[in-house]
């Protein structure tokens, strides 16, 4: 799929002409039209990228993926895990403050502690990858 028709593709999924992205981008007429047999400006299609908002990987058709997801390296991971325990020490009153109504967590039963602590563990994948997200600029994002 060329250029020009990942454009298009996206355009009709947001039911927008050709003639209407370029009235909205700034573009001459035609502009985008010229794209199946010119190469254009990376000015351009970033403009395209970013009213789309996905990235210039997924419109030259280097990635399925529209939009950039951070992926968490070994370290985000090992981050995660001693962040983790320190919330899980605090939550058996290891740092001195208890869980829930001054009940720590092993006054808990065993079904809800494994929820907890997958919950605390998701939450803290989540906000990672929100922060790298957030504060990765987009020239190092794939």
């Amino acid at each position: 799929m060329s250029l020009f028709d990942r454009v298009k593709q996206i355009a009709d999924k947001k039911k927008m002409s050709i003639a209407e992205l370029e009235r909205k981008l700034g573009m001459g007429s035609n502009t985008l039209y010229r794209w199946k047999t010119q190469k254009p400006s990376i000015d351009k299609v970033q403009k395209v990228a970013d009213y789309f908002n996905v990235s210039i990987d997924y419109l030259l058709g280097r990635t399925e993926k529209e939009t950039f997801e951070p992926e968490l390296t070994e370290k985000d991971e090992r981050d995660i895990q001693k962040e983790l325990q320190k919330i899980i020490e605090g939550l058996e009153g290891k740092n001195g403050y208890a869980a829930f109504d001054g009940q720590t967590l092993d006054d808990m039963d065993e079904e809800d502690k494994e929820l907890l602590i997958a919950s605390l563990e998701n939450s803290l994948r989540l906000a990672k990858r929100i922060s790298k997200q957030k504060f990765t600029p987009k020239k190092y994002r794939k």
